[in-house]
């Protein structure tokens, strides 16, 4: 039993580790969270898009600072929030379906950071954890920027959840309430932004969407309601990050990798087994009738 503990305990003597599993847990609640709007409304390829699209910041960071973790941020934050109404005003603006527009703007932004960041020497190697993660390079200002944005995500969420709600599934209703339901979308797409780009250190773009589809999916398997949907897919988020992390501790696995394993581990365990809707379920209730 002793030697069972020390797995726990042992790996959180270390500081980064500890950090870590805080980034971690941060993380997979707010990716969630905002998460399952995106499985609602069937905006899984615009997360995708807007993940790859911050590459430009993240260039424009890289080179202005030479590396410096503080400026890469902001950058990746810049980018990520005017890609997002930038795909946001060209589906509206434009008579073009909003695929079509999220298609234009993340092509040409990733253009643009691919050719950003073939000028700077040694750029595969130092930007390689913004692709991948590496949640176990998070430093005490990491974590107070991911704790603050984190925050101010799920602050909002909060604030404007009947009005996300009525928007996303009654806009009818919504219009005849006078919600500005433009304002709120462009919201929305922005909260996502900063989600991404919080989440950008733990799991690096090539994993982003993992994190944002994949609790959502699992806890839309097992609940009916939106609130409880969101609860549910942030403990899943919450707890994939921690136990990936121990794998990654002991495994020697990529982090970013190891938590996303986890949770579509997970997932596909609510889809053979979840009450209902699970296929197992589904295959011994025909079975039976």
């Amino acid at each position: 039993m002793a030697s069972f503990l020390h797995l726990f305990s042992d790996p959180l003597a270390y500081p980064f580790m500890v950090r870590g599993l805080m980034a971690a847990v941060l993380v997979g609640i707010v990716c969630a969270v905002v998460g399952s709007y995106i499985v609602l409304r069937g905006m899984a390829f615009f997360g995708d898009a807007l993940a790859h699209a911050i590459l430009p910041g993240v260039a424009i960071g890289y080179l202005a600072s030479g590396g410096e973790r503080g400026a890469v941020f902001w950058g990746a934050m810049v980018a990520a929030v005017l890609t997002a109404v930038g795909i946001g005003t060209v589906s509206k603006q434009a008579e073009i379906k909003e695929d079509t527009a999220i298609s234009i703007v993340f092509v040409g932004m990733f253009a643009l950071g691919i050719a950003l960041i073939s000028t700077a020497r040694g750029y595969a190697v130092d930007l390689a954890h913004f692709l991948f993660g590496n949640v176990l390079g998070v430093t005490p200002a990491d974590l107070r920027l991911i704790a603050f944005f984190g925050a101010l995500v799920l602050i909002l969420v909060v604030a404007f959840y009947k009005e996300f709600l009525l928007v996303s599934f009654d806009p009818i209703l919504s219009a005849t309430l006078r919600i500005p339901a433009s304002l709120l979308n462009y919201l929305l797409l922005v909260l996502i932004a900063i989600t991404i780009v919080v989440s950008l250190q733990t799991v690096g773009v090539a994993l982003m969407l993992a994190m944002l589809v994949t609790p959502p999916a699992t806890a839309y398997l097992v609940t009916r309601r939106l609130l409880g949907m969101m609860i549910v897919a942030a403990v899943i988020g919450a707890l994939s990050g921690v136990v990936g992390l121990y794998l990654s501790f002991y495994l020697g696995l990529p982090s970013g990798a190891a938590i996303v394993l986890v949770t579509t581990v997970i997932f596909l365990a609510a889809l053979l087994f979840a009450p209902r809707r699970g296929r197992v379920w589904l295959w011994w209730a025909g079975r039976s009738h």
